[in-house]
């Protein structure tokens, strides 16, 4: 888990358009990372 202030590590994901999303291709902009719970467990 990582504690508040730490930076994210760095990592690529698929988007629905086939392009790639790199989090350290977005330096110098604001990027909001959203986290959920797995579905259909509580919390």
């Amino acid at each position: 888990m990582l504690s508040v202030g730490t930076q994210a590590p760095d990592f690529t994901l698929p988007l629905n358009t086939g392009d790639l999303f790199t989090l350290s291709e977005q330096r110098g902009r604001n990027v909001v990372l959203f986290f959920f719970p797995r579905a259909g467990t509580p919390g």
